[in-house]
């Protein structure tokens, strides 16, 4: 099987673009859960660097998986992004309301940040790899 950690720290890279325009857009909603998906590929990118396959949305699993255990501020983070997975996207992921009125540019921009840091985490990791 091919190595494709490449492919998925690009597509991690490319959906934090979204990310950061969804932001400066005000779709804090997409903003978030993309801050997510981007975390969630780029640990998946390492897992596969390292030779393992990693299944799941859970970023801050994925990142205590790994056999260098991240920094605990880093897993916190991943947790903050793990909660945008699905309410940021249905209806029914909040008591009431459609998912973009519970979203604001204090999480998305806080979001942007987290799945920010979780890139850079990973971008040192493979290089060192």
């Amino acid at each position: 099987m091919p190595n494709r950690s490449k492919d998925w720290f690009a597509q991690a890279e490319h959906d934090l673009a979204q990310a950061v325009d969804s932001h400066r857009n005000g779709r804090h909603d997409w903003a978030c859960f993309a801050a997510h998906q981007a975390s969630e590929k780029a640990v998946k990118a390492l897992h596969l660097a390292q030779g393992r396959e990693a299944w799941g949305h859970v970023a801050a699993r994925l990142l205590s998986e790994l056999p260098a255990t991240p920094p605990d501020a880093l897993v916190d983070r991943a947790r903050v992004l793990d909660n945008y997975y699905i309410p940021a996207r249905y209806p029914n992921g909040h008591d009431e309301g459609p998912a973009f009125e519970h979203y604001g540019s204090l999480h998305s921009s806080q979001a942007v940040e987290y799945a920010r840091d979780i890139l850079e985490f990973v971008r040192q990791a493979l290089a060192d790899a």
